[in-house]
């Protein structure tokens, strides 16, 4: 979650995801690695000589951002200090990330839910 977080953010190239997050590189290298197999992040060569790749999300990575959002913002609430990362809308309100049913627009926290398999 890190990695698409820092790629979010524009942290996209190797170096600079490695110092970020303070990890080995080759454990940074696996975690890209999956995250572009696993379809979240593409990985594109910005230079040749000598070869050196960025991430950039695809539209499975951008779609899981409000995922993100919603676990940073209740990690933040439950675990953290809030006012030490938001999530600011372009009008300069502060964001608070809430799933709602899209047919409804009522609040899941509010329904009452009961999770059922699809039929094989």
């Amino acid at each position: 979650m890190l990695v698409l977080r820092d790629v979010a953010r524009g942290v996209q190239r190797f170096d600079a995801l490695q110092k970020g997050l303070g990890i080995a590189p080759n454990i940074l290298t696996r975690r890209l690695a999956a995250l572009v197999e696993d379809g979240l992040l593409e990985r594109r060569r910005y230079s040749e000589r000598p070869p050196r790749h960025e991430y950039v999300l695809t539209a499975m990575g951008r779609d899981y951002l409000p995922v993100l959002h919603a676990l940073g913002a209740w990690g933040a609430r439950h675990f953290g200090d809030d006012s030490v990362v938001r999530l600011v809308a372009a009008d300069g309100h502060v964001v608070q990330p809430m799933v709602i049913d899209a047919v409804t627009g009522a609040p899941l926290a509010d329904m009452t839910l009961t999770v059922k398999t699809a039929a094989p």
